[in-house]
């Protein structure tokens, strides 16, 4: 008898083995559980190449072409010369410029070559020679105390050339506190991209 106890329990045992072991480990999946907590951010990562510079731009800058520029004689009833003046014409200089913007004027009293540029108006101390522009609503207006038209010399070189600087209200205001020496032709050409 003790045989046929013993016999069970190893019949019974291998049984339970062999069920165990057919039982699959897989079943359906059972419902999603509520979201958890989002997690702590991760540390940064490096920081990446610098990119490449910008082409430099003039924002909503407007700039005309270094222009000729004739003058006439401005006389008395008598025919005393007062002084000369001459007009440019500038369709884009609008009122909303001439009212929340800023307008500026050179004179190139050289060749296109060998520039030697001076912001409007021009005084020079030496000779008392001087130019002044007033900008009104499509152009600008300007006196002199001598002709200071443009000209071609003697070699086909022009001479005496002028260009006009149209900035709107909404880019001064971003660039007021640039420091940039408008009567600096350079630095201004410099600092708006312009080309010559």
């Amino acid at each position: 008898m003790k045989r046929i106890a013993t016999r069970i329990v190893y019949v019974s045992l291998m049984a339970a083995a062999v069920f165990i072991s057919s039982c699959s480990k897989e079943g359906p999946a059972g419902p999603a559980g509520e979201p958890g907590a989002q997690g702590a951010p991760g540390p940064g990562g490096p920081a990446g190449p610098p990119g490449p510079n910008g082409a430099p731009g003039t924002a909503n800058v407007i700039y005309s072409n270094w222009l000729d520029v004739g003058f006439k004689v401005d006389t008395t009833q008598a025919g005393d010369t007062l002084g000369f003046y001459g007009q440019v014409a500038a369709t884009k200089l609008t009122k909303e410029i001439l009212n929340t913007g800023d307008v500026r004027m050179y004179i190139n009293l050289n060749t296109p070559t060998d520039p030697v540029i001076e912001h409007l108006p021009y005084l020079d101390i030496y000779s008392g020679l001087n130019i002044t522009a007033t900008f009104e609503e499509g152009g600008i207006f300007l006196y002199a105390n001598f002709n200071a038209s443009s000209f071609t010399d003697n070699n086909g070189v022009k001479r005496i050339q002028y260009r006009y600087i149209l900035i709107p209200g909404g880019t001064a205001a971003r660039k007021a506190d640039s420091g940039i020496d408008w009567r600096n032709y350079k630095a201004v050409q410099q600092y708006l991209g312009l080309k010559d």
